[in-house]
């Protein structure tokens, strides 16, 4: 049996945070690093990026800040390799980044474009990252990588088809890759419910906040830092016979939009 303080111990071990610089992904990256992780952040953000890397490095630990648009293969090699030169190993990946027009997808005004970007952002982009970065992890005899999904992928709403169902394949998609990536590496998935952050704020209403608590048993929003929190859980040791799932946190309820 593990000692206590071992379960949450990730020293030694190097973790890629992508979309890293704010919200969900910088709450995550300070966790990772007060449980002893070097943390590298990956953002399109640079200078946000650099931000967070700073109040890392205040805590004592060692990070560093790596542009990058998902979207672009070269620049997920170049994340990998910056990595690997700088930590000399990957043990943890967050698959936080990723995007799409949740709420505003009205399918007779968007385009196949448009639906074909949702599973860019949010598929495509993090299959690649863990192709490259599983390699690694299993040279280490050490992986966990977390993707981030979303209630979306679970409820029924409108204006949300392409969304909605980037963020179902992510769920089921980790369920497969656990089959893949075992035994050294392990591949889960986190769903936020309602949470606070730049994105929610830029739709939400006192009308829908209410709704969304009249249906949440702890009555309130979630914070970057309950998200946070599964992540780590996820990340560290005290999960290690847990792979292929998907854990929501969301205050017990269901929020939604409509």
């Amino acid at each position: 049996m593990k000692a206590f303080n071992e379960l949450f111990d990730l020293s030694g071990k190097t973790a890629i945070v992508t979309g890293g610089a704010n919200g969900i992904g910088r709450a995550t990256a300070l966790r990772l690093a007060q449980a002893g992780a070097n943390i590298v952040i990956a953002d399109l953000n640079l200078a946000d990026a650099e931000q967070a890397v700073k109040e890392i490095e205040q805590q004592g630990s060692k990070a560093l800040a790596v542009e990058c648009n998902i979207l672009k293969d070269d620049n997920l090699v170049n994340l990998v390799e910056v990595t690997l030169q700088e930590f000399g190993g990957i043990h943890v990946l967050i698959n936080n980044a990723g995007g799409g027009g949740g709420g505003r997808e009205n399918p007779f005004k968007i385009s196949v474009d448009d639906f074909r970007r949702d599973f860019e952002l949010n598929v495509h982009s993090g299959w690649r990252l863990c192709q490259l970065c599983v390699p690694h992890m299993k040279k280490a005899g050490y992986g966990s990588i977390v993707f981030s999904t979303s209630m979306s992928s679970i409820n029924s709403s409108p204006n949300m088809s392409g969304y909605g169902a980037s963020k179902a394949a992510v769920n089921h998609m980790v369920s497969n890759l656990a089959h893949d990536f075992g035994p050294e590496v392990r591949i889960n998935a986190v769903g936020p419910g309602a949470t606070r952050t730049a994105a929610l704020a830029s739709v939400l209403t006192p009308e829908i906040e209410a709704k969304m608590l009249s249906n949440t048993p702890i009555k309130r929003l979630g914070e970057a830092d309950d998200i946070a929190g599964a992540m780590l859980y996820f990340a560290a040791p005290v999960s290690e016979w847990i792979s292929g799932q998907t854990l929501f946190v969301n205050g017990g309820g269901v929020q939604t939009l409509d």
